[in-house]
């Protein structure tokens, strides 16, 4: 499926490539019951049977795309996203005086600017060469961007970033429990949908933002049109919750490209994008959990 999470846009998340896929246990039970059948040497027999009898190889030993080593880069990524996210914190809250009673969004601002570049860095580059250093250095500016805006909400609204993180692990937790339980899987219907919306959702946005740079949405409305009410339901926790939904979804398909990538047999260097890819999707969700949350409280 090509329609999804940029990170995976790479053939090697996309398509079988015959000759990479390791053979089944199956078929090195028929391999060597054919070379009993064929009357090989009894050498040869030892060394299918040794084959067969040994522990599967890792990621290290055959340079291949594994879970467990996706899973291991990813919380490498959190671990220096959530350093820098203290950076940030601090930064934003380091400017709060009694002359100047309101923190500063710099954090925030070079955070989200430096994680955008690096982010079509990595996206772009991928299709000629991988290179976690840079993939590095976009955990590092995410890290800035989330622990400043965490910070600056914090601020306004006390307890909203401890709400927001077990929002967010909830949701990424039950994700996963539902993909590996089998119960939610992807379907070319569902992500041709889920893409409907996703352009929607970025027209929407785009438009909110050059409202509120043009003066056309009153100064009051700190989130702009997401502020507005319908049945005095603000937009925004409409809004919120489709796209919660649709962060959800993202995240079942960052977990089945992983998997097409390893039956792909993709190297082993493909597990930075998919950690990558995870990054963006839970970054994405957590920062959509806080800005509604941001609304709710906004509104009480």
């Amino acid at each position: 499926m090509a329609l999804n999470n940029p990170a995976f846009a790479n053939p090697a998340f996309q398509e079988q490539r015959p000759g990479l896929t390791p053979p089944s246990a199956g078929a090195a039970q028929t391999q060597y019951a054919a070379a009993q059948h064929q009357g090989v040497d009894v050498a040869t027999q030892a060394n299918l049977e040794g084959m067969y009898a040994a522990p599967p190889a890792g990621a290290i030993e055959t340079d291949r795309m594994t879970v467990e080593d996706t899973v291991i880069k990813t919380i490498g990524l959190f671990a220096i996203l959530l350093v820098t996210a203290v950076v940030g914190w601090i930064w934003t809250l380091s400017t709060v005086t009694v002359a100047n009673p309101a923190p500063t969004m710099m954090p925030w601002i070079i955070g989200a600017l430096g994680g955008f570049v690096l982010s079509m860095a990595v996206i772009f580059g991928s299709r000629k060469k991988i290179r976690p250093g840079l993939i590095f250095a976009y955990a590092a500016f995410e890290g800035l961007f989330v622990g400043g805006i965490s910070a600056y909400f914090e601020f306004i609204f006390p307890g909203i970033v401890m709400q927001a993180t077990l929002a967010t692990l909830a949701v990424v937790g039950v994700t996963l429990a539902l993909f590996a339980s089998g119960k939610v899987r992807a379907s070319k219907k569902a992500t041709k949908i889920f893409m409907i919306a996703m352009v929607g959702y970025l027209v929407f946005s785009l438009l909110n933002v050059v409202l509120m740079l043009v003066g056309v949405v009153p100064a009051g409305m700190m989130f702009g049109l997401h502020s507005a009410t319908i049945a005095g339901i603000p937009l925004g926790l409409i809004i919120g919750v489709l796209v919660v939904i649709m962060a959800a979804y993202s995240l079942v398909l960052d977990f089945d490209q992983i998997q097409q990538g390893v039956r792909n047999g993709a190297p082993r260097k493909f597990a930075w994008m998919g950690a990558f890819g995870i990054m963006v999707t839970v970054v994405w969700l957590y920062v959509e959990i806080l800005r509604m949350l941001a609304i709710l409280r906004g509104s009480e």
